[in-house]
């Protein structure tokens, strides 16, 4: 009762804390989660190179699936990461999914890939990871491209492929989601609310550099980079609750905005969307 399977990072479009209506799309950097499961026992968890790391997101999500479908199974459940953990890039959706498709695998069984992200959203909430339950990250990483969605109800509301390069800074600090002042985040809602306006009208770049100016602003992060990369790529947008940045636009305006943003401490990463999302291999 093996299984494995990998899911994307996102980058952020609109964060949902202010209002609960968030969008995200998949990047191409992956974590990987390996699942054995036994007939019986404990579910106990490991993160590659974090031995301190809070492992209790992916046991629930080992859980879950087992109390959905199985039969009372443990195991263990590993995931490495390309990702940098707590910077943004939804390292915790990202491992959820991979766990939960992970997890099906081992019991040879399958569900909605949708659902499957609802299940790693619960296992968030149970593991006290995340604010809004962040469907629109897990959506976007478990089906790959670009979604808005309702985190209040986690209903999909838009889902659509994207065929974009992308460029991410990461500071070297950390940040957790569940840190983030969600009241200063809400006395920005109509910012927000201007956000989804303009993201349901397709105009996803001008969506992400408002976001990232308001949540900037709201979170206490620099407007610096924004400002250094606006004037080369369609959009660019603190991503979730930070410390990373992520900017979109041809590969060449991205490089020219890499020099300047490799002045900053920290790593940049040029990659691409990801239109495929989670899978088992």
């Amino acid at each position: 009762m093996n299984g494995r399977a990998t899911a994307p990072a996102a980058g952020t479009v609109l964060n949902a804390l202010a209002t609960g209506t968030g969008s995200a799309f998949a990047i191409d950097g992956e974590i990987t989660a390996t699942v054995q499961l036994t007939t019986d026992g404990p579910v106990t968890g490991e993160i590659a190179g974090e031995p301190d790391a809070d492992t209790r997101l992916i046991e629930r999500c080992v859980e879950l699936v087992v109390e959905r479908f199985g039969d009372g199974e443990g195991g263990t459940v590993r995931t490495t990461s390309e990702i940098p953990l707590a910077a943004g890039l939804k390292s915790s959706s990202a491992a959820a999914n991979a766990t939960v498709l992970a997890t099906l695998e081992a019991l040879e069984t399958s569900c909605p890939r949708d659902d499957a992200a609802r299940l790693g959203v619960e296992a968030a909430r149970d593991a006290g990871v995340t604010v809004t339950g962040a469907f629109d990250d897990a959506s976007a990483s478990m089906l790959g491209g670009l979604t808005i969605t309702d985190n209040t109800h986690d209903e999909l509301l838009h889902h659509e492929t994207v065929d974009w390069d992308v460029l991410v800074w990461t500071p070297n600090e950390r940040a957790f989601s569940t840190d983030a002042d969600v009241g200063r985040c809400e006395t920005i809602a109509p910012m927000a609310d201007l956000v989804a306006d303009l993201a349901m009208a397709g105009d996803y770049g001008r969506a992400m550099t408002v976001n990232g100016l308001a949540y900037c602003a709201a979170l206490e992060f620099p407007t610096e980079p924004l400002v250094a990369a606006m004037t080369d790529v369609d959009g660019v947008s603190l991503s979730g609750t930070g410390p990373s940045f992520v900017a979109v636009g041809d590969r060449s305006s991205l490089e020219r905005v890499q020099e300047r943003w490799n002045t900053y401490e920290g790593n940049t990463w040029l990659t691409t969307t990801r239109t495929d999302g989670a899978r088992t291999r």
